[in-house]
């Protein structure tokens, strides 16, 4: 049985450098809160408000290592909050997508491009890939047992040298499910 564990990720920012030290000021480098799954990835004591078309979220979290580019994951419901439309995308594919201000503590910044609902995804680690038979970009079908069992389709294979193995659906989805960070899910297929 391949089993594979849930990490549920509510909304949350990936800053560029430049934008932490716009909102944080020269220099200013994030505090670690806490490790995540994924190696060398952290959630940063520092959080930001964002403010789009019809709403806004104040202490949205920050994850870090700092990124080549800014985006924001929010849920489907996020989005209807927030009164935008963003596509789902795999994570750094932001072309195209909504853009939103943020605002830190030493100033805002309006990106044109960025907001994404984050494709529901399987990282993997290479040889636990190569054990499966999984390639990267794979699509796969996944369940979750429990009072409110799903199969949960088009999840999507990301496969590298660098990764863990987790699971890493939205709290819309994660809802849906019935399932917390730390459950298990099957692949099928």
């Amino acid at each position: 049985m391949k089993q594979v564990p849930i990490g549920v990720s509510a909304r949350h920012i990936h800053l560029s450098l430049e934008h932490i030290e716009r909102l944080f000021g020269e220099g200013y480098q994030l505090n670690v809160l806490k490790d995540l799954s994924q190696p060398g990835q952290y959630a940063a004591a520092e959080t930001v408000a964002v403010v789009g078309p019809k709403g806004r979220f104040d202490k949205v979290r920050i994850l870090g290592p700092a990124r080549g580019k800014t985006q924001l994951e929010v849920s489907r419901s996020d989005a209807f909050a927030l009164g935008m439309n963003p596509p789902v995308r795999e994570s750094g594919h932001t072309e195209g997508t909504p853009g939103i201000t943020v605002i830190g503590p030493a100033g805002q910044v309006d990106i044109e491009e960025g907001v994404i609902v984050a494709a529901r995804h399987i990282h993997f680690h290479r040889d636990d890939a190569a054990r499966w038979g999984i390639a990267d970009k794979q699509l796969l079908t996944v369940k979750v047992e429990g009072e409110r069992a799903l199969i949960f389709e088009k999840v999507l294979a990301r496969v590298s040298d660098q990764f863990a193995l987790d699971m890493h659906i939205d709290t819309d989805e994660a809802n849906a499910a019935g399932v917390k960070t730390g459950d298990v899910a099957v692949i099928l297929s």
